[in-house]
């Protein structure tokens, strides 16, 4: 746990700290290995299923599920924590739940600890991405702000391509035990790393972590995202999924209106009157409901499909690396040229052509055709990624910084689950059959290919919406 005494960031005498090429790597290293575990699990589930602990096909999906569920609910509440006690004893504290939850899962006999253990490392990436973004926005000058948060995007992206192939490495060559161990080594030396090379920034004892508030929050966003991930298999109509929405909008409301009311609350809803934030939290959470449907349909098309091996699958994902790397730099470029408005609409109005041609492809499409419209979308997401991020980052005072980064990358986890849903949601109403069966790949590509061009018809909506909502905030400017 966090203690004020302990690790709380001091003022030190002297020149203001600013943002160096090692502090830049280190922390982004962090986020490499914390955003490497969302995927990488992904491509393990054969060897997970084949195992000794005996998963049932519900654990199997909360194996993967419970690292983004708690990822996702304790984000915002992270943020606020390193705030007020100090980003850097935050990010820390994370790396160090992290490879605790790593050591746990290796050494899981039941399903139940395996969970457990995933939950865990989900814990410890909600320190760690909030405090590694607001170090970053302390640190860097107004005039290089934005080119840090697209570095800082773009290793959301090479943490995706390291996680596809360290899983599929594993899956081919090693054990799904010997990629959980690995986070052990990494997490501790990364913590060593950090003290030394990564300065203290400003805290705010004065800040309130809002423990009712923080509680309410997580709590409605933990019931949401639970009833997203479980609709797909029990129906979203069920008695399960309609009381955990019901159970999110009750708390949600709740918190609400308890917020409104509070003196320091955690965070204040009034923040949401600006249209700016709205859409930017909107596209974030956009961009990420498109690449996670197809992060999790990819690996199964490329094996299913394509005949590759789970390595293949792994390394073939390279192309979404490839836009995601190359385009956030020049879509911080542009932004500081034309405004946010033009890379924002371009950029997402590209993830959802992206996501319509993907849907097109069946089992007899060339690899090159597939990697091409990968690449449109992908590029997509980085050229818009940075101007969204630095909106809701900017949209709120220095102070919470922290705060700001939670959100962002709330916004993301949410967007995640829900593409994930959507998609499964579309596949499972087309294709009951068994995908691994020769005979049923055809009966498979169709629905997959219904299930990805309802997620892009949802993403270019989407995508209007939100370059609509920076129209406005232009004209009432």
């Amino acid at each position: 746990m966090l203690r004020h005494a302990d690790i709380q960031d001091r003022a030190v005498p002297g020149p203001a700290p600013t943002l160096t090429r090692a502090t830049l790597l280190v922390l982004c290293a962090c986020v490499l290995v914390a955003q490497a575990m969302v995927a990488a699990v992904n491509l393990l589930i054969p060897q997970l299923a084949a195992s000794t602990l005996h998963p049932t096909p519900g654990q199997l999906l909360w194996t993967v599920d419970a690292y983004v569920i708690v990822f996702a609910a304790l984000l915002i509440p992270a943020g606020a924590l390193g705030d007020r006690y100090g980003r850097k004893g935050a990010l820390m504290s994370g790396l160090g739940l992290f490879a605790a939850g790593g050591a746990v899962s290796a050494l899981a006999t039941t399903p139940a600890v395996l969970i457990a253990g995933r939950g865990l490392c989900g814990a410890g990436a909600a320190l760690i991405m909030p405090a590694t973004m607001s170090v970053l926005v302390h640190l860097s000058p107004p005039e290089r702000r934005a080119q840090a948060l697209a570095t800082w995007t773009l290793t959301i992206g090479l943490g995706g391509l390291t996680g596809n192939i360290g899983g599929g490495l594993a899956g081919q060559y090693l054990t799904w035990r010997a990629l959980f161990w690995a986070v052990v080594p990494l997490g501790g030396l990364l913590a060593l790393i950090v003290a030394r090379a990564v300065p203290r920034t400003p805290s705010r004892p004065d800040a309130s972590v809002d423990p009712l508030g923080a509680a309410l929050l997580a709590g409605a966003l933990l019931a949401v995202v639970y009833g997203i991930i479980e609709g797909p298999g029990f129906g979203w109509g069920s008695v399960r999924v309609l009381s955990a929405f019901g159970a999110g909008a009750a708390l949600l409301a709740a918190f609400t209106l308890y917020a409104l009311r509070a003196a320091a609350p955690l965070l204040d809803p009034r923040i949401f009157r600006s249209p700016k934030l709205r859409a930017g939290t909107l596209g974030i959470g956009t961009g990420f409901f498109g690449l996670f449907a197809l992060f999790y349909v990819n690996p199964q098309y490329l094996q299913y499909a394509k005949g590759f091996s789970p390595a293949m699958a792994g390394l073939a994902i390279i192309p979404v690396t490839t836009g995601l790397a190359v385009m956030p730099k020049l879509g911080a470029r542009l932004a500081q040229r034309t405004g946010p408005r033009l890379p924002i609409g371009v950029g997402l109005a590209m993830v959802g052509a992206g996501l319509l041609l993907l849907s097109t492809v069946d089992k007899d499409t060339p690899y090159l055709v597939y990697a091409v419209y990968l690449l449109v979308m992908s590029a997509g997401a980085g050229l818009s990624a940075p101007s969204l991020t630095l909106t809701v980052v900017a949209e709120l005072p220095a102070h919470q910084a922290g705060l700001g980064s939670g959100l962002n990358t709330a916004a993301r986890e949410i967007g995640a689950a829900l593409g994930v849903a959507v998609f499964g949601t579309v596949l499972a109403s087309r294709f009951h059959g068994d995908p691994r069966d020769p005979a049923q790949v055809t009966p498979f590509t169709d629905a997959m290919g219904v299930a990805l061009g309802t997620v892009g018809v949802v993403a270019l909506l989407a995508a209007a919406t939100v370059t609509m909502g920076y129209r406005e905030r232009a004209a009432a400017s």
